[in-house]
């Protein structure tokens, strides 16, 4: 009985950290659907502090998930950000994973 609860946890157990926590789940949820986005837009979509992003856009960078570019339009700095082939994929197959675990507790729940 126990090894059939061990298996029922080991899908949750291997989903991927780093875009599970909800502000970066949110930050590639954007990406996802955008070539990239500005610093400020990010900052007026997910509703975050500004070092609250700097800190999760930090850590996706650190992970390899996103691109950061950083430029001057006239005399004004720009962050633009990208999710990158790495990122894209991972984030699909974190979705792909969450369907298959959502989908069994389905299975589980009308048994």
């Amino acid at each position: 009985m126990e090894n059939r609860k061990d298996e029922k946890k080991q899908p949750i157990l291997e989903i991927d950290r780093l875009i599970h926590e909800p502000s970066r789940f949110l930050i590639l949820s954007l990406l996802y659907v955008l070539e990239n986005a500005e610093f400020l837009f990010l900052l007026r979509q997910t509703g975050m502090a500004q070092g609250n992003l700097s800190s999760h856009l930090k850590r996706l960078e650190e992970g390899g998930y996103i691109d950061v570019t950083k430029e001057f339009v006239g005399k004004k700095p720009r962050t633009l950000l990208a999710l990158n082939e790495r990122g894209r994929k991972a984030f699909k197959q974190y979705v792909l994973e969450m369907k298959k675990i959502f989908d069994g507790l389905h299975a589980e729940i009308n048994k």
